[in-house]
């Protein structure tokens, strides 16, 4: 996808437990993508994540990116999820200073459709296809 973020790593769909969706149609390694998924996730990759990692100049950890729905459900995710498209990812530096950090340069470099803070990552989302909102949301 880029050179800091891996198709394996955006595309993994787990369980709270660590566990692999038993549903997931990613019983395989994240080379069976519904369609559009991976043109999803390498734009998500290369316009916001991948810019931001090299702004940042530090390491950036994907909590979760593309989802199946039994996932997106399992863990609260709204039933339009961008998750599930592949255009999403919550990512942390893993302090809440260094995601503060992270959350200004993604503002700084202004390409994302949604910024959400929560109290411990940060939501963000691209759309290759269609108009990015901008929107900075926070969740707490």
């Amino acid at each position: 996808m880029s050179k800091h973020f891996s198709k394996q790593e955006l595309a993994r769909c787990f369980r709270a437990n660590g566990a692999r969706c038993k549903e997931c149609p990613l019983k395989q390694p994240a080379d069976k993508l519904p369609d559009g998924v991976e043109g999803n996730l390498e734009a998500l990759a290369e316009q916001v994540l991948e810019p931001a990692r090299q702004r940042l100049g530090r390491p950036i950890t994907v909590n979760s990116s593309y989802r199946c729905q039994v996932h997106n459900k399992t863990v609260g995710g709204v039933a339009n999820s961008q998750h599930m498209r592949g255009e999403a990812a919550d990512i942390t530096t893993g302090t809440v200073e260094g995601n503060q950090k992270l959350k200004a340069v993604i503002e700084e470099l202004g390409k994302f459709d949604q910024l959400i803070t929560y109290p411990t990552f940060l939501h963000v989302s691209w759309k290759r296809n269609g108009m990015n909102r901008k929107q900075r949301l926070r969740n707490v």
